[in-house]
């Protein structure tokens, strides 16, 4: 069991925010921790992990206090069991891979655990490699592989998959779970994708203005906000795209881009008028611009 209580006064975009949680986490579960940017995910994190000092908290894990600001308990995070992997890697340029792992060793640790995390994690081919000759995916694995060097009992995830490509974003949510589940470890993931939380994750806790405005089983908390089977679209047209795989259209709205199938009328049509449609949600497909 995890037993977080945090109280911390941030600067959010609209003023001041109080970050305010009390939360007791299921021990070998995979946590995501949803909601906004600025809800105060992140600052919860690296209160956690020692990088950011609370007004106030209590954190309990395993029975060991990590934190309680009422008893002058502050553990610094060399002593905390706390794995740490964010969105840019953060991984040390100058160090092949296998250094990297070797570096996040303890003082009288064996190396065996470096030769597991590397068998495991496929990076056999990659160890005498250095960071800037590896894809985000393999980067984002050498870092998820650090982190587990020293065995957290605490595995925390900053939207380590948000800067990839769906492809190789889904190819690391498998092994996520897959590293997740080989060593047992309490997990928590921040993530602003609602499908990627209902795919990995066994609770979930949706933040919001820095509370806790839900929190439960992921079936359960996202159960009001369910995909719709139809919608209705509406926006520019700003492209006909023919495929082998059929002809497509893409419509823009504000900061919204669909990619829908066009059918066969799809020459009824013009480049930059305002058009309307009702279909089936799945066979739309939303990116923001820019992504």
């Amino acid at each position: 069991m995890t037993e977080i209580q945090v109280k911390k006064k941030l600067n959010a975009a609209n003023g001041e925010m109080l970050l305010a949680v009390d939360l007791q986490l299921p021990s070998r579960q995979l946590i995501g921790l949803y909601g906004k940017s600025g809800a105060g995910n992140t600052s919860l994190l690296r209160i956690l992990a020692g990088l950011f000092s609370p007004d106030e908290a209590k954190v309990v894990v395993n029975g060991t206090t990590w934190i309680d600001t009422s008893k002058g308990i502050l553990l610094p995070p060399q002593k905390r069991k706390v794995g740490l992997v964010f969105q840019d890697y953060a991984l040390f340029p100058n160090m092949t891979v296998r250094e990297n792992l070797l570096f996040a060793l303890s003082k009288g640790q064996s190396l065996e655990m470096v030769e597991e995390l590397i068998e495991l994690s496929e990076l056999g081919d990659l160890q005498h490699q250095r960071p800037l000759k590896l894809s985000g995916g393999q980067q984002q694995r050498v870092a998820l592989a650090r982190a587990l060097v020293q065995r957290p009992e605490l595995l925390l995830l900053d939207e380590p998959l948000s800067a990839l490509d769906q492809e190789m974003r889904e190819k690391l949510q498998h092994y996520l779970l897959r590293v997740h589940q080989a060593y047992g470890l309490t997990t928590i993931l921040i993530s602003h994708n609602q499908e990627e939380i209902e795919k990995m994750a066994d609770w979930v806790v949706v933040l919001d203005a820095g509370k806790v405005v839900k929190q439960g089983k992921v079936e359960e908390v996202f159960q009001e906000t369910a995909a719709p089977t139809s919608m209705t679209l509406k926006g520019t047209l700003v492209s006909i795209e023919r495929t082998a795989n059929g002809n497509w259209l893409t419509i823009e709205n504000g900061d919204n881009r669909w990619r829908i199938p066009a059918g066969d009328g799809h020459g009824s049509y013009r480049i930059g008028e305002e058009v309307i449609f009702s279909l089936e949600a799945a066979k739309v497909k939303l990116n923001v611009k820019g992504d």
